[in-house]
């Protein structure tokens, strides 16, 4: 894989984040220009941008893009703003842990800074150059924020791949569900890191990759990442994998997630659950690779976890046509969630974790903390 060659999922420009639109692959890669608070929503909220680590900072630097369109005219008002794009932003989709908690990790940190409000700012805060410099300083701390996140996402994916390489170095045959590769993460992905590393390290590895509702987010993201860098990988009906798993065809399984609880149940793309269990009664590994700031501490259990709904319409409809009955009704939960007795291990940027996930978890955050990044994540 060429990195150099490779757009990266999200980019700030300076004044705006270019990302992929990620509804238009495979046909085509197209990219946004994100300058405002409303396209920035839009573009979670209908998928352009997805993946809980690709969330997380996109919406950190989707705060810049607000202050930049509404230029409060002091520190007060920017406040104000922030307390609003704290809900507007952070809640535009309620199952990935890592929108929310970017949000509130940047604002929180950007607003605690001695230099906005101490003496070093040397400014008087009621005069209009004072204002400025404030709401400037503001812009720069948040700004700061928002980039680290992404730097430190890049980080714990290259951790998560050697893991993981580690984790599957018996495995050749390995199915995925959904998309946790580059394009959901501002890295080089979660589960599908440890794809790229047994490949750079001239590892075999067949990639099965289920296709994943409610988008096809596995047939269309995650088969396109991998092709494109040259990994062999099978596009298999969500309701195919079992059979294969059962039938002794698949190695391991591996996948990403959105929201892993307390004791280690975890939320992924819906159809994940389903995996777990023939993987557990396969006799077969399955695995969750997912950054800590993916663990919700505050939730105790998966049945904690919220789990958003989607439109019936992507149920009824394919290609613009209606494939159900006028009078059907439909059910179209984005996520699931597998419960932490069918996880094997949780591959994370700090360490391996294994079952019992209380313990193992609660020693993951705690050696976590000192470094920031469980801030704002209870």
């Amino acid at each position: 894989m060429d990195a150099a060659a490779i757009t990266p999922t999200l980019r700030w420009t300076g004044d705006s984040i270019e990302i992929i639109d990620q509804t238009r692959l495979p046909a085509e890669l197209v990219l946004l220009d994100v300058r405002d608070v409303a396209s920035a929503v839009d573009a979670i909220e209908r998928l352009a941008i997805r993946g809980a680590p690709a969330l997380g900072a996109f919406g950190a630097l989707a705060l810049v893009v607000g202050l930049d369109e509404a230029q409060p005219d002091s520190l007060d008002a920017a406040r104000e703003l922030l307390a609003r794009l704290r809900h507007e932003i952070g809640d535009a989709r309620p199952t990935a842990v890592n929108l929310r908690w970017a949000v509130d990790r940047t604002i929180d940190a950007a607003l605690a800074a001695p230099e906005l409000f101490g003496a070093g700012t040397n400014v008087d805060s009621d005069s209009d150059s004072g204002n400025a410099r404030s709401v400037d300083e503001l812009r720069r701390l948040l700004l700061e924020e928002a980039l680290a996140i992404g730097a430190e996402d890049a980080r714990a994916c290259a951790e998560i791949g050697r893991l993981g390489r580690e984790v599957l170095a018996e495995a050749t045959v390995i199915a995925t569900h959904c998309n946790a590769g580059r394009l959901a993460t501002a890295g080089t992905g979660t589960a599908l890191a440890a794809f790229y590393a047994k490949a750079a390290a001239g590892e075999p590895v067949r990639v099965l990759a289920a296709e994943s509702r409610p988008l096809l987010q596995g047939a269309r993201l995650t088969a396109w990442e991998l092709a494109d860098a040259g990994i062999d990988v099978s596009v298999v009906p969500d309701g195919a994998m079992a059979s294969l798993i059962a039938g002794g065809e698949v190695d391991a399984v591996i996948v990403g997630a959105d929201r892993i609880a307390a004791n280690g149940d975890t939320a992924n793309k819906v159809g994940t659950l389903a995996h777990a269990l023939a993987a557990a009664d396969a006799g077969i590994g399955f695995y969750v690779a997912a950054p800590t700031t993916t663990i919700d501490a505050a939730v105790p259990s998966g049945d904690g976890i919220v789990i958003e709904q989607r439109s019936p319409d992507e149920v009824h409809h394919a290609g613009g046509q209606r494939l159900t009955p006028e009078d059907a009704k439909a059910v179209n939960p984005a996520f699931d969630v597998t419960p932490a007795r069918l996880i094997t291990a949780i591959i994370t940027d700090a360490g391996v974790l294994q079952p019992p996930y209380g313990e193992s978890i609660a020693q993951a955050l705690a050696e976590a903390e000192p470094a920031g990044s469980a801030a704002g994540r209870c």
